[in-house]
């Protein structure tokens, strides 16, 4: 299994325009950021890499977690991780859940939770916040994770991977123990910077989610008067 931790440091930190929920600007102190890379071929068969940040107040930074597995063995495992690393969340008191099109990735997890009996369910753990149904309120049309990225003036230092590629590669480590050993550091590295821009991305979005996404006021239309009704308030 590769483990890996990472800190970003948040320069200038203001809520001013963060996402207003539950009547407060202030969720990111209480949230998790949380994507996962997957395989499914008719049905979930793995979870390729498990990536979840928090803010830590104390060193003002985005706490970085992420799991890959290395063979199918793994796979096992990967879910033995992330519900010690939810559960160890939730006794910090983290209550929120942050995603993008999180529906997709709480329905492989679970479903492999369930699989394996290991009794985990997100959405009774967490209040979920899915960024594409926030936008998708105001905008009142759909949108992907990486147009949205380039609404918020995100530039990502990683390069875009498909889903496909990634299930092809996910694949070829079920099938062979010896796939992890062949592939060359520069992809781990790739697939793992690329997780970790995806949850980066999410807390980014919600500090500054009303600068960008503002609600479009319709104007309201004045009432037509007819000079008949003029005449008769003259009189």
């Amino acid at each position: 299994m590769i483990t890996r931790e990472n800190k970003i440091y948040i320069e200038n930190l203001d809520t001013r325009y963060a996402l207003l929920f539950d009547e407060r600007r202030d969720i990111y102190k209480d949230a998790l950021f949380f994507d996962l890379e997957h395989y499914v071929y008719k049905k979930p068969i793995c979870v390729g890499v498990f990536g979840c940040s928090y803010f830590d107040d104390s060193d003002n930074c985005l706490k970085v977690t992420q799991y890959m597995i290395e063979n199918k063995e793994e796979s096992y495992d990967i879910l033995l991780l992330a519900k010690k690393y939810f559960n160890n969340m939730l006794k910090s008191n983290k209550k929120y859940m942050i995603t993008f099109s999180g529906n997709n990735d709480y329905t492989i997890i679970n479903y492999l939770f369930d699989k394996y009996k290991l009794n985990f369910k997100i959405e009774d753990k967490f209040i979920s916040i899915d960024l594409q149904k926030e936008y998708e309120k105001i905008k009142k049309t759909s949108i992907g994770l990486k147009a949205l990225e380039k609404e918020f003036g995100i530039i990502r230092d990683s390069e875009l991977i498909s889903g496909a590629n990634l299930a092809k590669t996910f694949h070829k480590i079920m099938k062979d123990n010896d796939y992890m050993n062949r592939m060359p550091e520069e992809k781990k590295e790739k697939i793992l910077l690329y997780n970790e821009q995806d949850v980066v991305s999410l807390y980014h979005m919600i500090m500054t989610w009303e600068n960008v996404i503002k609600i479009e006021e319709t104007e309201s239309e004045e009432p037509e008067i007819k000079n008949s009704e003029l005449n008769e308030a003259a009189e």
